[in-house]
């Protein structure tokens, strides 16, 4: 499959993905120097088959919304249209923060509601434009963090199924090698809060009880049924 993936973005999901799978190219803004926002760039994605796309601006709780609007919204909904006429398949990096204020163990087949963040709202927009125009897609919903756990405390007031992002990489390249399409829920089979997870690899860490954010959502746990029956099939 070498040079007939192409994993867009320099963050850290990316990063880990192609250590995990160095076979396949990778274009980053940081150091291949384009504008994700035009669609001038595009010619680099010729001869690929499939496109990861993990750029977004991920400023969770930031008041900026034309940032949002342009990265996480626009720019998607540019290149669904290119890889529609491309004849590409799009692997797109979503949140489960698009269920926040939605229900408890969400599925991919609930209905997101709006929320109260232009990062969470933004990525909701494009997903839909995804489910609604993409011709060939992959819609990850997924959430991570560094693993090690980086800092000294961790909160007990948000419940979702985050997990550390080396972990995150490896469902998300099962996936894709399994050729799976739509939407899937990726994170750990059982959902827990940041603390939960924290303690697998920084025993010390201080439980916090905590907010981040008065935006930030309490519940973004995901039903991930239909990951688990996928990577188990034969």
């Amino acid at each position: 499959m070498k040079n007939k993936i192409v994993v867009l973005g320099s963050g850290r999901l990316a990063s880990e993905i192609i250590a995990q799978r160095d076979r396949w190219s990778w274009i980053a803004r940081r150091w291949n120097h384009f504008d994700f926002n035009s669609t001038d760039w595009y010619h680099r994605l010729h001869g690929f088959k499939i496109v990861i796309n993990c750029i977004a601006n991920t400023n969770t709780y930031s008041k900026e919304r034309d940032d949002h609007w342009k990265t996480n919204y626009t720019s998607v909904l540019n290149l669904v249209d290119y890889c529609n006429r491309a004849n590409k398949k799009l692997i797109h990096i979503s949140t489960d923060y698009i269920y926040s204020g939605s229900k408890e163990n969400a599925t991919e087949e609930d209905i997101p509601v709006h929320n109260k963040t232009w990062y969470a709202y933004t990525k909701l927009l494009s997903d839909a434009y995804i489910q609604a125009r993409s011709r060939d897609y992959l819609l990850i919903r997924t959430s991570f963090k560094e693993n090690p756990w980086q800092f000294d405390n961790a909160i007990t007031t948000q419940v979702g199924n985050t997990d550390y992002t080396d972990k995150i990489a490896s469902l998300i390249i099962q996936l894709i090698e399994k050729g799976a399409e739509g939407i899937y829920n990726v994170g750990r089979e059982k959902s827990g809060t940041l603390y939960d997870l924290a303690i697998q690899t920084k025993p010390d860490v201080i439980e916090s009880s905590g907010i981040l954010n008065k935006y930030m959502p309490r519940d973004v746990s995901m039903n991930v049924d239909k990951m688990i029956k996928r990577l188990s099939d034969e």
